[in-house]
């Protein structure tokens, strides 16, 4: 194998790595936020929530970070495509991300109790909808997107943005991320907080961890009947990037279930998910904390790993002309690109994964509510 195709392939394999961190780390918090007026019933219990991931939800967003920068950098043919497509749904996950870090800083600013109830529903918003888009944008992809380039190159979009989140499987995709990131968010206050908010956040975790699993159940369905996308003739996977020519695409009924066909060991992916969601259901109900939020890595690992290897080699098909569908193979940078970039992301992904296992070992412990409500520095 060429050295070009390769790096495609790592670079493949980083860009899920990251998605999946995203989903675990990000989702985590993200769920807080979402339970946060429904674990907490007065503010001191709300603000104990808060300040359980106080210290880690701005590192995680590094999580988010390296997602973008990774499309950008790696697949920027994609990055362009699809920030185009998504835009005004963009625009909506940057305001409600710019908002969370504020409803953080000025909850607590003011004692009154209008000020800190309109930032906790902040907290709901902006914890419940970029996960929702997060989802969605998985959806999305696996349907297909309405766009095409000109003989020039240049993008058109062919489909209104309100059709890539009103169609019944965008939301259920949408409403599966959310009920992992509530799984996690509610695991990751079982393990720092004492009662009444760890049986609290013990009874959603179990919730979203079954809903989870209902939804994607019936994700597999959808997915089994949808159109999918498959290539109608071999490519070189060493081709230039450029979504014009190169490739021979059909989208077919059951398409996505192809490659599960000609490589059986795949569905070992999608037992994952479901082995790892019930792991977690179980392990709630048992009271096992860690044992649960490593489940969590279990099921986000499935959910995703099982899109993946569904739809590979493709990045985000195109329903208007499929023979210009973004795949691994036509979208990517140059040689001598992702050679630096991989180079650097050898050298700093492992340095984030020790500090942030670092920081959740030395702020480890309970977080109780009577020491927050004196604490003057807390959120």
């Amino acid at each position: 194998m060429e050295l070009y195709a390769l790096l495609k392939l790592i670079w493949a394999a980083l860009l899920c790595i990251l998605f999946i961190g995203l989903g675990l780390m990000v989702g985590m918090d993200m769920g807080v936020g979402t339970l946060l007026r429904f674990v907490g019933r007065n503010d001191g219990e709300r603000r104990t929530a808060l300040n359980i991931i106080g210290p880690h939800w701005d590192g995680n967003q590094v999580w988010f970070i390296l997602g973008g920068g990774a499309i950008f950098a790696a697949f920027p043919t994609l990055y362009a495509t699809s920030f185009s497509v998504f835009y005004v749904v963009m625009i909506l996950l940057l305001f409600s991300m710019i908002l969370r870090p504020v409803a953080f800083e000025y909850r607590s600013k003011a004692d009154s109790t209008l000020w800190r109830a309109s930032w906790d529903w902040v907290f709901l918003i902006s914890g419940f909808l970029p996960m929702f888009i997060y989802g969605a944008a998985f959806g999305n992809i696996l349907k297909g997107v309405g766009y095409h380039f000109g003989w020039n190159g240049q993008y058109y979009q062919d489909s209104s943005f309100l059709s890539y989140l009103l169609n019944p499987f965008v939301i259920l995709c949408g409403l599966m991320s959310v009920s992992l990131s509530v799984y996690q968010g509610g695991v990751m206050l079982m393990m720092r907080s004492e009662n009444p908010i760890y049986s609290r956040a013990r009874t959603y975790a179990q919730r979203g961890g079954l809903l989870a699993i209902m939804l994607f159940a019936i994700g597999g369905l959808f997915i089994s009947r949808m159109k999918g996308f498959v290539l109608t003739a071999p490519v070189d996977p060493a081709m230039p990037a450029n979504p014009l020519h190169g490739q021979h695409v059909a989208q077919l009924a059951g398409g996505w279930l192809h490659n599960y066909a000609a490589h059986p060991v795949l569905w070992l992916l999608p037992v994952l998910g479901f082995a790892s969601m019930t792991l977690g259901v179980l392990a709630v109900r048992a009271q096992k904390a860690i044992l649960a939020w490593w489940s969590g890595l279990g099921c986000w690992i499935g959910t995703i790993g099982t899109v993946a290897a569904a739809m590979f080699p493709f990045l985000m098909p195109s329903t208007t002309v499929p023979d210009q569908s973004l795949s691994i193979w036509n979208s990517t940078a140059s040689a001598y690109g992702l050679t630096c970039m991989l180079v650097v992301a050898l050298i700093f992904v492992p340095i984030i994964l020790c500090y942030t296992s670092w920081c959740y070992y030395v702020m480890r412990g309970k977080v109780r509510t009577a020491d927050i409500i004196h604490d003057s520095h807390s959120y």
